[in-house]
């Protein structure tokens, strides 16, 4: 794996027109001229639209006028991990194992936060492109150093790629980013809960271009701002249009940049500011005993502060002792409010696309303005801080943006096409060249 610290250059890469890679049965162009896929966390398209309404996004104003736009589907559940390992692999969960930033590990009973590439299934675009022939360059930053191993999967030492994240950024690299302080010393890498963590990434996309040291970008940002900050609020709006100006400098510098989500975000709460949760652990112990289930919140990661472990999906996995009981379980669940649809494994397996080996016994997917949790002893919601929750996860939080600097060069009908966001490599490799 590329090191996080990784600042080397490599020759230009020999990016013949013809020249591709075939992966998970579709095959990918290698870029022509300098390629820049942006994931904004948290990217729902009311953040774009009011952007776009308040004269601030005049970059994607751009793109969505003369370039290429559409409202994508993410893969489910839409949480982080699941959605960047599909959009660096062009397929859903089931094909990469990867379903949640936390799960239940049947083999061994343990509850496990996924923090690095161990459970990848496969190979990634990013890590194919960069063995493949033509030697292309990969450039993979992002805001979390939980993705930046999973990222940085089959990227090699010597090969030209740079692999690292803002939040454990050394002080080369922000002394390469000019980041000093007025004294002059090297300043310490952002908070991982600021706006700073991802303006970051999207610095060094441009500092990679300006000095060529890369012919694929994938940059993926953090999602503190829209946890915390509904759009149209000042600090939603300041985010918004920083991003916006670095995404012009980019193109600026030619690059054809493709930018995407990994999910939506909504308000969680009910009119009074009061989160609504169904602690779905607790009302089924309450119902049937304890231990009869374990809840598992796939949100869980090691950026909570802002969303207390509480999004729109869980998993339920039901005790050995309990397993005649799953049916009465979930025609229990199905009579809360908060609940918009419940799944067995099987189902829920097949309908979202998500690895049937991992799953629990049944999914619930909470509604809009709710969220699923385990039991309230094991939320903390004193670090919201006053603020509103917004949460993602569900199905409600599953349309994001999928736009593109260039129009797609087509000669499908691709106007009618069922965009997912992890095209986004398929759009810009074989649509934007």
């Amino acid at each position: 794996m590329s090191s996080n610290n990784d600042l080397k250059q490599s020759a230009t890469a020999d990016l013949t027109p013809k020249a591709q890679i075939t992966f998970h049965g579709k095959t990918y162009n290698l870029p022509r001229q300098p390629t820049v896929v942006v994931c904004i966390d948290g990217f729902d398209p009311s953040y774009l639209e009011q952007g776009i309404a308040d004269g601030l996004l005049p970059t994607l104003r751009g793109f969505m006028e003369h370039g290429f736009h559409a409202t994508a589907d993410a893969a489910m559940p839409t949480f982080t991990n699941p959605n960047n390992v599909s959009i660096i692999t062009g397929v859903p969960t089931a094909v990469h194992g990867i379903a949640g930033n936390y799960f239940l590990d049947r083999a061994t009973g343990d509850e496990v936060m996924v923090v690095d590439d161990s459970l990848l299934r496969g190979s990634t675009i990013l890590a194919e492109m960069a063995a493949g022939p033509g030697g292309v360059r990969v450039a993979a930053v992002t805001a979390k150093d939980k993705l930046r191993r999973i990222l940085g999967h089959g990227l090699a030492e010597g090969d030209g790629s740079i692999c690292w994240s803002s939040q454990c950024a050394s002080e080369e690299i922000l002394a390469w980013l000019g980041k000093e302080g007025d004294d002059g010393a090297v300043a310490a890498p952002p908070s991982q809960y600021s706006a700073e963590l991802s303006l970051l990434v999207l610095d060094a996309g441009v500092k990679i271009l300006e000095e060529r040291r890369g012919d694929l970008l994938y940059l993926t940002l953090s999602d503190w701002v829209q946890h915390k900050h509904a759009p149209g609020s000042p600090v939603a709006n300041e985010f918004m249009s920083a991003i916006d100006a670095r995404l012009g400098r980019m193109v600026d510098l030619g690059a054809v940049v493709a930018v995407t989500g990994d999910h939506g975000m909504n308000d969680k709460c009910d009119e009074g500011g009061r989160p609504n949760i169904l602690f779905v652990q607790d009302e089924l112990e309450n119902k049937f005993g304890p231990g009869c289930a374990r809840v598992i919140c796939p949100i869980t990661d090691p950026f909570v502060k802002h969303h207390g472990a509480l999004g729109s999906f869980v998993r339920v996995h039901v005790s050995e002792a309990r397993g005649a009981d799953i049916k009465d379980m979930v025609k229990f669940c199905k009579g809360f409010a908060e609940v918009d649809m419940i799944l067995p494994k099987e189902e829920a397996a097949r309908v979202f696309e998500m690895p049937e080996d991992r799953e629990g016994d049944f999914v619930i997917v909470s509604n809009k303005n709710a969220v699923v949790g385990s039991k309230a002893t094991e939320h903390d919601l004193s670090s919201l801080e006053g603020h509103r929750l917004r949460s993602h996860g569900g199905l409600s939080e599953q349309k994001v943006p999928l736009l593109m600097s260039k129009p797609a060069q087509s000669s499908e009908d691709i106007a009618t096409k069922r965009w997912r966001n992890f095209d986004i490599f398929d759009l810009i490799l074989n649509y934007g060249q």
